[in-house]
């Protein structure tokens, strides 16, 4: 195992990875990876490669249409990096050797401007579909009105749950308030299992933009305390509510943006407990380092930094501004995956 990462995983940190790229998969695993993750702007990446024509073509020749074949193609190499992972999940009782799968992200297009009540249940439905059969599948949902108010069903419903695009208190207390009402309604809580990722980078694009009066010292920060806090809450939230598996905080968004930030910024700062998910080049930067990791999950800035950041940010108009541009990060990429499918369909059969 690479060492700085095996500093990393020694503090108490689960490594996951941010594609499902099977070269990649395989050499996480070799540093010590216990899960991964997908979207659409990953898999597009994949269909770059030219790897996976071949089975486009089947599917192509099946009869499917663009959306079809970008969806079966997606859920196949989901299911691959599962496979990859599985003797994980199975040694580990369940918590861990996850692999998320991103549920329709056009659902939340402002195109579309579907009805609430129909993006709840295309929510319900789809997680069904899509957890159906699969032991180490976790099922992504956005923290949106809709995908909040799905959760509880999906996780009464038996549905390992991932709840993302979280970036604020208020929608992790009701992602984590309706996930658990929902696994009540099971007959066992003895498989439940659920991850709240918490987009971390992002918040400091945020602040760099509409708090830039933080002291040098303070700009940057909040991010990590967000996270952190949100951390803290899950701990004690659980410490009181327990159950068989972890219910657990993913660390997301973990790439940095600030080119004068060292690429295991967010990976030290929040080192100690629960998930990471890195993308590719932050798990390769770190592997490639010589840092040592130890753990600093649950050590804060001082009151006078904390103070100063508090008064700075507003929660309220962050998570707007945030969740408007994620939502927007999150659509655009399904139909830009939608397209490529139609470009190969153009360049691949004849």
């Amino acid at each position: 195992m690479n060492a700085p990462l095996q500093s990393l995983i020694a503090t108490g940190t689960k490594l996951y990875l941010d594609s499902i790229d099977p070269v990649l998969v395989a050499q996480n695993i070799e540093w010590g990876a216990v899960g991964a993750t997908s979207n659409p702007i990953i898999v597009a990446g994949l269909l770059d490669t030219g790897r996976f024509d071949d089975a486009i073509i089947k599917l192509m020749d099946q009869g499917h249409d663009d959306s079809t074949v970008a969806w079966a193609v997606t859920d196949q190499i989901v299911q691959d990096a599962q496979n990859a992972f599985h003797s994980t999940w199975k040694k580990s009782g369940g918590d861990d050797g996850w692999v998320s799968f991103e549920l329709d992200p056009l659902l939340e297009d402002t195109e579309r401007n579907l009805p609430h009540n129909d993006r709840v249940e295309q929510y319900i439905d789809l997680g069904r579909k899509w957890s159906a059969g699969h032991d180490n599948r976790m099922i992504k949902v956005p923290a949106t009105p809709a995908g909040l108010e799905a959760v509880e069903t999906l996780a009464a419903d038996g549905v390992t749950l991932n709840v993302t695009l979280i970036f604020s208190n208020r929608q992790y207390k009701i992602a984590r308030d309706n996930v658990w009402s929902g696994a009540k309604r099971r007959k066992s809580l003895d498989k439940f299992k659920s991850v709240y990722s918490i987009f971390v980078s992002r918040i400091d694009q945020f602040t760099a933009k509409f708090a830039p009066q933080l002291s040098p010292e303070a700009q940057g920060l909040y991010g990590i305390v967000n996270a952190k806090r949100l951390w803290m809450a899950n701990q004690a939230f659980w410490s009181l509510n327990k159950t068989p598996l972890k219910q657990e905080i993913i660390f997301a968004s973990t790439g940095t943006k600030n080119p004068s930030d060292p690429a295991w910024k967010y990976v030290a700062a929040l080192a100690g407990s629960d998930i990471q998910t890195n993308p590719p080049t932050t798990n390769d930067a770190v592997a490639k380092s010589s840092q040592t990791f130890t753990r600093q999950v649950d050590l804060m800035p001082s009151a006078a930094l904390l103070a100063e950041l508090d008064a700075a940010v507003s929660v309220a108009k962050m998570e707007e501004f945030l969740m408007d541009e994620g939502l927007s990060k999150f659509a655009t990429p399904q139909k830009q995956l939608i397209a490529k499918i139609a470009e190969k369909r153009a360049s691949l059969v004849k």
